[in-house]
């Protein structure tokens, strides 16, 4: 046991499999695509698990897969300690290297892995760890005095087979209907690679779908290069009650971001590729974003998400986590919703509406939305199980 740490149970082997529906999968049609799958052993028979997505495996094998990795021949054979202290130690040890991109992203991953680990140690959930429940200000509505428990609202993104037609708009708008009978209460529409007209006609047609009350968003995907032509849809959505705006531009700069918020009502979001709380500042500070989306591997683990949700406090911005990936990840998010005073909303990808059997098998064992909400999470650590037959199902060749 190192002096340093509480526990003695040391870390044994960091192993990666790949999965998914295919290596030629559209995941913008709703397929896992190839999706690296990360679990931390440890000598007590205990381990973490986190997901790595938009990770070539390559690279995370050279980052976290085994012993002779970067981040593995600093952690095999070590003391579990806080999963705070080990990034720390991680990201410290990459100051003259670059600390940014696939790297942090590989981070992420083994820090939710870590957490994982450091619940099941501790015998309590990960919100109970990152700070307890301080989701005040987001009690559930139906027992504004506190008597019903507080729970998660997902957020479903919804995507087409086609786009920029109305097939597109046709479908999306079928998929939220469908998705509104299960009970889910809060959507997000994808008009991506389609001009704005269609961008708008998709916005109408959702919200006269679902009624004033559900939440509805709007993701563009990065489609404008100036802003009149992005003003012009934003002013249309403001008519329509729309919760945010996503990625109108690319994320290279923030000048344009913080044109359109100084002219529009509607929020502004990013943040399903940033990396590092500083990405989200500079974007908070100076782009005007008022509504960020931090992935839990992506952005550098569920430790730095806790940052990030402390630096949004300070911008009075909102954090509403993305997830266009699987309910591995989906578990993590939800801890870190819970413990979120922030957070309204996470993103969620429902295997309802999409032809993926291995999608719908990992939602299967995520936590389940019950009447559109999920349940503050009471199994230690993340609380997610990945069956090694499941793994050896949708395992695909390297």
């Amino acid at each position: 046991m190192s002096a340093d740490s509480p526990f003695d149970i040391r870390i044994t082997d960091l192993r990666l499999d790949l999965i998914g529906d295919g290596r030629e999968v559209n995941p913008d049609q709703g397929g896992v695509e190839p999706l690296p799958i990360l679990r931390v052993e440890t000598d007590a028979g205990i381990t973490g698990l986190a997901e790595c997505f938009r990770v070539p495996i390559g690279v995370a094998r050279a980052a976290i897969g085994g012993a002779d990795s970067t981040f593995g021949r600093q952690l095999v054979g070590r003391a579990i300690d806080t999963p705070s202290a080990w990034h720390r130690r991680l990201y410290h040890s990459m100051m003259h290297a670059n600390r940014r991109g696939w790297a942090i992203m590989c981070l992420g991953a083994l820090d939710v892995a870590l957490w994982d680990i450091y619940g099941q140690v501790m015998d309590r959930p990960v919100w109970q760890l990152l700070g307890g429940a301080d989701r005040c200000y987001f009690q559930n509505p139906e027992s504004p005095d506190g008597s019903q428990p507080v729970m998660i609202t997902p957020y479903c993104t919804i995507v087409s087979d086609t786009w920029n037609d109305a097939a597109m708009v046709d479908q999306q708008v079928a998929r939220i209907q469908q998705l509104r009978e299960l009970g889910y209460r809060a959507f997000k529409v994808e008009p991506m690679m389609s001009e704005p007209a269609r961008m708008i006609q998709l916005a109408r047609r959702a919200r006269e779908a679902l009624g004033p009350e559900p939440m509805l968003a709007v993701d563009v995907g990065y489609y404008f290069n100036d802003v009149p032509a992005a003003l012009r849809v934003a002013r249309a959505l403001e008519e329509m009650d729309i919760a945010f705006f996503e990625t109108p531009f690319p994320v290279d700069r923030p000048q344009p971001w913080a044109a359109l918020a100084r002219q529009t009502r509607v929020p502004l979001a990013m943040g399903e590729h940033g990396v590092t709380r500083w990405e989200f500042q500079a974007m908070m500070e100076h782009g005007g974003v008022s509504v960020v989306q931090p992935y839990m591997t992506t952005c550098g683990g569920l430790t730095e998400a806790r940052a990030i949700v402390e630096q949004a406090t300070d911008f009075g911005a909102a954090v509403m986590p993305g997830n266009w990936s699987t309910q591995i990840l989906g578990a993590a998010t939800v801890h870190l919703a819970a413990w979120s005073p922030r957070t309204p909303w996470i993103e969620f990808a429902p295997a309802e509406i999409f032809a993926s059997p291995l999608r719908a098998a990992l939602q299967r064992l995520g936590p389940p939305v019950v009447d559109g909400r999920i349940a503050l999470p009471s199994a230690p650590g993340i609380g997610y199980t990945l069956p090694d037959a499941l793994i050896d199902e949708y395992r695909l060749p390297e």
